[in-house]
């Protein structure tokens, strides 16, 4: 007889005894279950920190009717130089609405001052530093790169660097960027010889100018001679006595070296003298827009170029470190819709680790730059807003004194 395949079937308490088992099982199962869940809820609660999550917070106000005023926090610490972070201030406006103002420190050549300081005397509405200076000695405060003040010429330009341009219009501010050269000469007795420099400390060997804008006096050294021109005639001359009082009607020509030799042979006393300065673009298409300018800052380097980025710094004579570096930065834009753009990026700081030039012209390409340059940065940035400091100077001692400053003010 073939053996039947037969199943066993369990017993009643068999079943009791896997009921309790499974059910153990469930219960340490949900258990484990409302553990994980619990733990997946706190995780995805709590804050997420710097490096976890970039910041990218942006606040706007209206200033003045065309006037507005962006605050933005953006970035993260990491290794690399294009996440920050970042603090950044910006004043974009209609040049309809709003006018630019060029002032210097003291309303002179030399001297320093804060923006702060410029935007309370002048009453502006907001205002940001400008240009370069120099920041020790006798001439502390005096413009590094071409200065023109309400036509009024007050330095020339540092190795044809970047520049921006206001021509005023109908009621309308004109905002221009290129490279500027200075063609300057002094001529008597049908002889001409090259200025060297305006308003400026001489060197061995220069002819420097001084004019009325500058000081009370020349404040040079005894190493030259010095002739006073008042309404296109010597009427003085000072050899190795250094500092004369520049007339209000004329100026001083200062000369040492071989250039000395060159004034005390051609510029006696009584001599008819004449002087040929000519600011001209190294952008021959831009000449006769320049002619319009009446007020000129220079910066440096380019950044944005026809809306492309563009950064000259070779042909500025700017270090590559200067480009590549995270500093604080200023600079002054030219938006598509024709708006102007002042920023300022803290720098130095935990909460701001300053930018690269490339990441600067990025920015500003985001915001509609078509043209761009830099301007003084560093422990120099600063951008005040009714009389208040709204950035973080990266100084210790607070707000830097400055040479220059761009002011706003409504219309």
């Amino acid at each position: 007889m073939r053996a039947k395949n037969i199943e066993r079937q369990p017993s009643l308490e068999q079943w009791r005894r896997t009921f309790r088992l499974t059910k153990r099982f469930l219960c340490q199962a949900l258990i484990l279950a409302l553990f994980l869940v619990g733990a997946f809820s706190l995780h995805a609660q709590a804050p997420a920190t710097q490096s976890d999550q970039p910041s990218n917070q942006l606040k706007s106000d209206f200033i003045a009717p065309g006037i507005e005023h962006l605050e933005i926090t953006r970035g993260y610490k990491s290794e690399t130089e294009t996440t920050g972070p970042w603090f950044i201030n910006m004043l974009r406006f209609d040049p309809r609405r709003a006018r630019l103002q060029l002032v210097h420190a003291l309303d002179e050549g030399v001297g320093l001052e804060t923006t702060s300081s410029l935007a309370t005397r002048y009453a502006a509405l907001a205002a940001v530093n400008s240009g370069y200076f120099i920041t020790t000695g006798t001439y502390r405060g005096d413009s590094l790169g071409v200065q023109m003040l309400n036509g009024t010429l007050l330095s020339e330009p540092h190795y044809v660097r970047a520049a921006a341009g206001l021509i005023e219009r109908k009621g309308i501010q004109e905002l221009i960027f290129g490279h500027l050269k200075l063609d300057s000469q002094v001529i008597a007795s049908r002889r001409s010889k090259h200025i060297d420099g305006l308003n400026r400390q001489r060197a061995d060997n220069e002819l420097i100018l001084f004019t009325p804008n500058f000081h009370r006096t020349t404040l040079t050294d005894p190493n030259g001679i010095e002739v006073i021109v008042r309404r296109g005639r010597v009427v003085a001359s000072r050899d190795q006595n250094g500092s004369s009082a520049i007339p209000a009607d004329g100026y001083v020509i200062s000369a040492s070296g071989a250039a000395r030799d060159w004034v005390l042979k051609n510029l006696p006393s009584g001599a008819r003298v004449e002087l040929q300065l000519n600011l001209s673009p190294t952008e021959t298409e831009m000449k006769a827009q320049w002619r319009l300018a009446r007020s000129i800052i220079g910066g440096g380097p380019q950044l944005i170029r026809n809306g492309r980025l563009e950064i000259t710094n070779d042909a500025e004579n700017v270090l590559p470190s200067f480009v590549s570096d995270r500093h604080p930065r200023t600079a002054i834009a030219k938006l598509k819709s024709n708006q102007i753009l002042l920023v300022t990026v803290d720098g130095r700081q935990a909460e701001s680790v300053g930018m690269s030039l490339t990441t600067l012209a990025d920015l500003l390409l985001e915001f509609g730059a078509t043209e761009a340059i830099n301007l003084d940065g560093g422990g120099s940035t600063s951008m005040v807003i009714r009389n208040q400091l709204v950035n973080k100077p990266s100084d210790a001692t607070g707000e830097r004194p400055v040479s220059d400053a761009i002011l706003v003010f409504p219309r």
